[in-house]
Parts: structure tokens; C-alpha cells; sequence
């Protein structure tokens, strides 16, 4: 099986399977969230120094800063689930 992996920008990419959420950064509940991860050690930075726009929450419990919005995330994700699509049909049909 082949894994699925979503740009959340600036070259970095993870595992569309491993995605629990895409939430807004703006909140004070997941700056809360962010800040907890960090002291942790389970928030991974992916914005390479830009604004974080969006948070990712992963399955493992891992928090994933991303400088793309939180409908971009989501396109890709959407994008990935159309393509997988496509091609279990075309092995199908």
C-alpha cells in the first residue's frame, strides 16, 4: 500500500493517514495545545520561520505547525483521496 503524503509546505510532507485534524492556529485553546506539545517534545515546526497558519493533529498525538492555511491542507488532503480513488479504479475496472 502505498503511502499518501500531504505538502504542508516548504518541502515538508506527511502521512495523509496519520491526520487527525487541520485546525486554525489562532485559537487560544491550541496555542494552549502548541505550547503544551512543545515543553513535550511532540510538536514538529514545519514553517521553516514563517507564520503559523494551521495546525495538524496526528494520530500519534504529535502537534504539525504549517505556514498553509487550513483550506490548502485540507485541498491536498481532498486531492490525495481523489487520486487513490482513481487509481483503485482503474486497477479495478
Amino acid at each position: 500500500m502505498p503511502i499518501n503524503l500531504v505538502n504542508v509546505g516548504y518541502g515538508n510532507f506527511i502521512s495523509a493517514d496519520k491526520i487527525i485534524a487541520v485546525v486554525e492556529a489562532d485559537s487560544a485553546p491550541v496555542k494552549r495545545s502548541v505550547t503544551e506539545a512543545r515543553k513535550k517534545g511532540i510538536l514538529v515546526d514545519a514553517t521553516l520561520g514563517h507564520k503559523t497558519r494551521s495546525v495538524l493533529v496526528m494520530d500519534s498525538g504529535h502537534l504539525v505547525l504549517s505556514a498553509k492555511s487550513t483550506e490548502t491542507v485540507a485541498a491536498n488532503c481532498a486531492a490525495l483521496g481523489q487520486e487513490s480513488r482513481k487509481s483503485r479504479a482503474e486497477k479495478a475496472g
